[in-house]
């Protein structure tokens, strides 16, 4: 079974991200903030981690620095789902090493696409 992390501080996305993946038949673990996704990597590997900009204390682009600096993290694959949308934004995230940017609001069957082509 693939494991997916989704990391995002509305409850609203989590829930329809966590529905939808489960449905499809992923393990999912959801974490609030960036902080609680550097806990839960300590002891899980996701497949994908999916993955907000703006976050209390930890924020996404940090977050993403400190999943690349760790062996056994750096080659799972990372979206940011952001409402950060500009291309500079856009830029830093890809540039910090996230596969993939997709902005909000988003497409539910957008984002299931993508993390299914990740996955490939």
């Amino acid at each position: 079974m693939k494991k997916i992390l989704i990391v995002d501080d509305e409850p609203n996305i989590v829930m329809s991200l966590e529905y939808t993946f489960k449905k499809n038949n992923y393990e999912v673990f959801i974490a609030r903030d960036g902080q609680e996704a550097l806990d839960i990597l300590k002891n899980n590997v996701p497949d994908v981690i999916i993955l907000d900009v703006m976050m209390p204390m930890v924020d996404g682009y940090a977050t993403l620095e400190q999943i690349k600096k760790d062996e056994n993290l750096k080659h799972t694959k990372v979206i940011f789902l952001s409402a950060k949308n500009k291309e500079s934004d856009i830029a830093k995230g890809l540039a910090l090493g996230a596969d993939c940017y997709l902005t909000k609001p988003f497409s539910i069957k957008k984002v299931v696409e993508q993390v299914a082509e990740l996955l490939n």
